[in-house]
């Protein structure tokens, strides 16, 4: 045993002397002696067939050596570091320098912000409220009752019978309306959430609601408001048309098309040769939902609208599947 521990020490500081500046070899030997099945370990374990008379003697060279070794380890670690720190002293200032990365902010968080950048110009305030809603705020109090035919427009993740992951923001707009009195200039962005999933439509996706509350409030107002979103936004060269259509919560409603950005409204694949593109619905708000909140519709009147967020982008950026902009794809996500 004593044998067997000198020859041990002997090979361990000669390992050690060979790799003194390397610290990936350093470590290696570290493991090879001293580890769970190093070879100092192993006599470790012999040390129980040793007789009673030589077991103290043995096992005080066995923690000596165990010692050294650490030891030898250490200073040579030491001196690896140093030598490193040396050679990285020595710089080639004739060597080209390497541009660091810099970060982007992400498409979708760069039209977010554009978005309320020009509605913050227009007096508008950003309101913020919960992604897991009530049943009561996403759909009643937006005049759309449990047995309206206007649910199945919108495919809803529901946690519970009266709670739900949001469909839209517009549930923001209720809550402050039921905090505040008129006059109202809000927008609320934010995450929502339908069970959908393909080309156009993602289970989860972003979008901008805004409202607009007080006395005499007009859809001359309305039209005001968005034709200088759409100008800001996609240029003062885009036309634009508002269309009629239907919302529960709005009355009369309206969808907001503008030229096609693709082919300068002459008819292409993306706009299905109308020359068109839809990017936005409004109208004014109905007076039930005004009820709901306990304002009265013979005092104020008011407008809301609603957008998404990634469907300007793909606009904007001339983007033609909307997946791409959670895929990750560093390659993409450059671009911008």
């Amino acid at each position: 045993m004593e044998e067997a521990i000198r020859k041990l020490l002997e090979s361990a500081s000669r390992d050690i002397s060979q790799c003194a500046n390397d610290l990936r070899e350093l470590d290696q030997i570290r493991v090879r002696y001293l580890g769970r099945k190093g070879d100092l370990t192993q006599l470790f374990k012999q040390l129980g067939k040793a007789s009673a008379d030589d077991r103290p003697r043995f096992g005080k060279l066995l923690n000596e050596a165990k010692e050294e070794i650490e030891n030898l380890l250490a200073r040579a670690v030491e001196e690896s570091k140093d030598h490193l720190l040396e050679e990285g002293r020595k710089v080639d200032v004739t060597v080209p320098g390497r541009k660091p990365l810099q970060g982007r902010l992400h498409p979708i968080t760069q039209m977010a912000l554009e978005i309320g950048r020009i509605f913050t110009g227009l007096g508008f305030e950003t309101v913020e409220g919960p992604e897991v809603e009530l049943d009561y705020y996403n759909f009643e109090a937006l005049n759309i009752p449990r047995d309206h035919p206007a649910r199945d427009m919108q495919d809803t993740f529901y946690i519970s019978e009266d709670v739900v992951l949001r469909t839209h923001t517009s549930p923001i707009q209720v809550r402050v309306m039921e905090k505040r009195n008129p006059p109202i200039r809000i927008i609320a962005p934010g995450r929502t959430y339908r069970c959908d999933s393909d080309v156009t439509h993602t289970p989860m996706f972003h979008q901008v609601e805004g409202l607009m509350v007080g006395e005499d409030i007009s859809f001359g107002d309305l039209k005001g408001v968005l034709t200088v979103f759409v100008h800001q936004m996609f240029g003062a060269h885009v036309g634009l048309r508002f269309r009629p259509s239907f919302f529960p919560f709005t009355e009369p409603s309206a969808e907001v098309d503008i030229q096609c950005v693709m082919c300068k409204g002459k008819g292409c694949r993306v706009c299905s040769q109308t020359g068109w593109l839809e990017i936005l619905g409004s109208g004014m708000v109905d007076p039930e939902v005004f009820r709901m909140v306990g304002y009265d519709p013979e005092i104020v009147t008011g407008f809301a609208f609603g957008m998404g967020i990634e469907r300007i982008a793909m606009l904007k950026f001339g983007i033609d599947d909307l997946r791409l902009f959670y895929e990750n794809d560093v390659r993409f996500l450059r671009q911008f």
